[in-house]
């Protein structure tokens, strides 16, 4: 694989780049609400820009494709003129470039053949340029035009943040021991694998949120209005597993009486819902990573959208203080780690969170990294 730091000014100077960014951030009411994804990718633009390179931002926003980039256009005027281009009009954009603009393309998911890697629509991109740059990490396990038909018709190389995303995430392959995990958050179908991957190196893994109610269920618990899933059985057997480690206990929300209480997890009623995890929850994980010398975190342990987020900060709190090597990563676990300010107190926060598992759990081999070997 080529970085991008292996290129040189006459490499790029007069070139026209198109990089893959990832720009899928939170907006409310027309604003960049949180730009940390935005900010880890002004390195690659920036080193880009020097070496006298005309550069297409490309990204996506949201699922479905209706939503805009413009409130990121007008963002990224901040560093540097930006013009959201809705087209991909050759002449219409190469004028825009021409001006020493940087061209920001409109929501790739806009166009049906961005999510079915159509390569009618990755060569159209791809003729726009002379280079192409993946410096969106969080989106390399999406089999994707922009991601994996792209590199089929440019020179290709990762940049910055892609790189950075590789070298520090590939540490927990042969972690320092002890090693520790804490998974939580809904996205079953991409922790279960990771979990039997894990389990040979990790020490502890500690479960929580919606994946801890699908184990609780496994083991016969009543988890009443819970979010887990239908089917279960399949669990079972790594209910014989000592390293993992689920809450004792959880808070609960009544949805008859609308009354929240802390119980054991095995007292949850039918007419509760789990929200949160309990203090002997956290004082278990306080105490797990105390001896640990690499930890992975990924997922919340409460309700985000409802608003229970103090189990989740408690344990960003916890990790901070710790001196081990931490990787941390997915968009509620992020929030938590902003919200206290504490970004600064974790060996590597990920811009990715399904990716970040993808990567862990098929040992690098993702979709958008393989498309660039």
């Amino acid at each position: 694989m080529k970085f991008i730091r292996q290129l040189k000014k006459k490499d790029l100077s007069g070139k026209t780049v198109l990089l893959r960014a990832d720009f899928n951030v939170p907006i409310k009411n027309g604003k960049v609400e949180e730009d940390y994804r935005i900010e880890h990718t002004l390195p690659t633009i920036n080193y880009l820009q020097k070496n006298g390179a005309r550069i297409i931002l490309m990204s996506h926003l949201g699922d479905d494709g209706s939503a805009t980039l413009a409130p990121v256009a007008k963002y990224l005027t901040k560093f540097f003129p930006t013009k959201l281009e809705k087209t991909l009009e050759k002449d219409k954009i190469s004028a825009i470039l021409a001006k020493n603009e940087v061209v920001l393309l409109e929501n790739l998911r806009g166009n049906d053949g961005e999510k079915k890697n159509d390569l009618v629509f990755a060569k159209k991109l791809a003729s726009l340029a002379d280079l192409y740059v993946n410096d969106a990490f969080a989106v390399c396990h999406r089999a994707h035009a922009s991601v994996v038909g792209v590199p089929k018709f440019l020179p290709s190389c990762a940049g910055f943040r892609l790189e950075k995303e590789i070298s520090n995430l590939a540490k927990v392959f042969k972690p320092k021991l002890p090693f520790v995990v804490i998974l939580g958050g809904i996205k079953f179908q991409t922790k279960i694998p990771l979990i039997k991957k894990l389990e040979k190196n990790a020490d502890k893994i500690f479960l929580g949120g919606a994946l801890a109610n699908s184990f609780y269920k496994a083991k016969g618990f009543e988890v009443g209005q819970s979010t887990a899933e239908d089917e279960v059985a399949y669990l079972k057997p790594f209910l014989k597993n000592k390293k993992l480690v689920l809450p004792v206990d959880v808070e609960v929300l009544n949805k008859k009486t609308n009354k929240k209480a802390f119980k054991k997890a095995e007292e949850v009623t039918k007419d509760e819902m789990i929200v949160d995890v309990g203090s002997e929850g956290l004082k278990a994980i306080a105490e797990g990573v105390k001896k640990a010398k690499t930890i992975l975190w990924n997922g919340p342990f409460g309700w985000f959208e409802l608003g229970y987020k103090k189990g989740t900060l408690e344990i960003a709190k916890i990790l901070a203080s710790s001196k081990a090597f931490s990787v941390v990563g997915g968009g509620d676990t992020l929030a938590s780690i902003k919200t206290l300010k504490l970004m600064d107190k974790f060996g590597f926060v990920s811009t990715g969170g399904g990716a970040m598992l993808d990567f862990i759990g098929s040992g690098g081999n993702l979709p958008g990294i393989k498309a660039l070997k």
